[in-house]
């Protein structure tokens, strides 16, 4: 394990961070699988990690990265994502609730425009 960065490499599947002050943390290798997050992780990385099944409550993820990781199976609610790069992911059954999409970009195209553009296709 790489002294810089404690949570290189471990398994801390189904681990709970609750009310945790997680600013500017590095995951990397990490088996996350099932974790669950009610904490501040601004500025947080998640890099070749594992986060199948995993649930993020009432945090604030602002600026944080995700790269190359696992989702599938994720729930995000009441959650700030401004700023938030999520790059070369697994999304299946991913799932975001109650959260302002303001900004937010699928491959370039903001979401609140595809939003648009399916309501008046459904409407």
């Amino acid at each position: 394990m790489n002294s810089q960065n404690p949570f290189e490499g471990p398994d801390l599947s189904g681990t709970r961070y609750e009310r945790a002050n997680m600013r500017a943390a590095q995951f990397e290798g990490v088996n996350l699988e099932n974790a669950s997050f009610y904490a501040v992780l601004t500025n947080a990385s998640f890099k070749d990690t594992n986060l199948g099944a995993a649930s993020f409550d009432d945090v604030n993820l602002g600026q944080a990265t995700f790269h190359n990781v696992n989702l599938s199976g994720t729930t995000i609610s009441d959650a700030n994502l401004s700023g938030v790069v999520i790059s070369h992911a697994r999304l299946t059954d991913l799932e975001i609730k109650d959260a302002d999409l303001t900004g937010m970009k699928i491959n370039g195209v903001l979401v609140t425009d595809l939003f648009e553009a399916y309501e008046k296709k459904s409407g």
